[in-house]
C-alpha cells in the first residue's frame, strides 16, 4: 500500500506521501488525529513518518444574509471604497503631489461608484436565483493518522499507554449478531434392497 500520487505532480508531492504506511487510528474530528501525533511527538518518536490524511470530503455552505438590492450596493460601494483607498495610498507613496489627502478622496470616490456599480450589475445577472450570502469550505469526515511501517508498532504502543484510540470500524469477516433460524437436520434416505414383508402387504413368494 503507498500513498504516493501517481501522475505529473508526483515530484511536488513527495512530502506528502509515505512508502509503506500503515494506520495508526481513524479520528472524528482533526483535533483528535492532532492530540494523537502531538502525543507521539511528546514520547519522541519520529513524527516525520507521519501523515494525516482527510478522508469522505464535503462542502459545507452556512448562508449568512438574504440579499437585498440595498445590501448589495451597501456591500458593494464598501467593497470599492476599500479598494479605492489602497489605491491612493500606492499612488501618494509614488507620484510627487502637493495634497495627498485629495489623491485619497478621488480614488475613494471612484472606488465607491465602481464597487457600487459592479455589484448591482451583477446582483442583475443572477435574477433573483440567488437571493443569499453565504460562506463555503471543504471539510473532511473523518481523520486518518498514517505512520511507515518501521515504526508503526511503536507509534500504536504509545498511543495505547497513552489511552487514545481512533474510530472502532468493523472488520471484513466479522461474525453478525442477530437470533439464528434452526433448520431441521436432513434425514437419512431410506435403505435400498428388496422390499421386506410389512403390515398390510402380502408376503414375498
Amino acid at each position: 500500500m503507498s500513498l504516493q500520487p501517481k501522475g505529473p505532480g508526483r515530484a511536488g508531492f513527495a512530502t506528502l506521501s509515505l512508502e509503506y504506511p500503515l494506520s495508526l487510528g481513524v479520528f472524528e474530528k482533526y483535533v483528535d488525529a492532532q492530540k494523537a501525533v502531538d502525543t507521539l511527538s511528546d514520547k519522541e518518536f519520529p513524527v516525520e513518518n507521519c501523515l494525516i490524511v482527510g478522508t469522505d470530503l464535503k462542502q459545507m455552505e452556512r448562508v449568512t444574509a438574504r440579499l437585498t438590492w440595498g445590501r448589495v450596493a451597501l456591500g458593494g460601494a464598501l467593497s470599492g471604497l476599500w479598494l479605492g483607498l489602497f489605491v491612493g495610498l500606492i499612488f501618494s507613496l509614488f507620484v510627487q503631489t502637493d495634497n495627498a489627502l485629495t489623491l485619497l478622496l478621488s480614488t475613494a470616490l471612484y472606488g465607491v461608484l465602481f464597487g457600487l456599480v459592479w455589484s448591482l450589475v451583477g446582483y442583475a445577472f443572477t435574477r433573483g436565483a440567488r437571493d443569499f450570502s453565504s460562506v463555503s469550505q471543504v471539510v473532511a469526515t473523518r481523520y486518518e493518522v498514517f505512520c511507515e511501517h518501521k515504526v508503526a508498532q511503536q507509534g500504536r504502543q504509545i498511543l495505547s499507554e497513552a489511552g487514545i484510540s481512533g474510530m472502532s470500524t468493523p472488520s471484513w469477516g466479522a461474525q453478525q449478531t442477530g437470533t439464528a433460524t434452526s433448520s431441521p437436520a436432513p434425514q437419512a434416505p431410506p435403505p435400498s434392497g428388496p422390499p421386506t414383508d410389512g403390515p398390510g402387504r402380502p408376503p414375498v413368494a
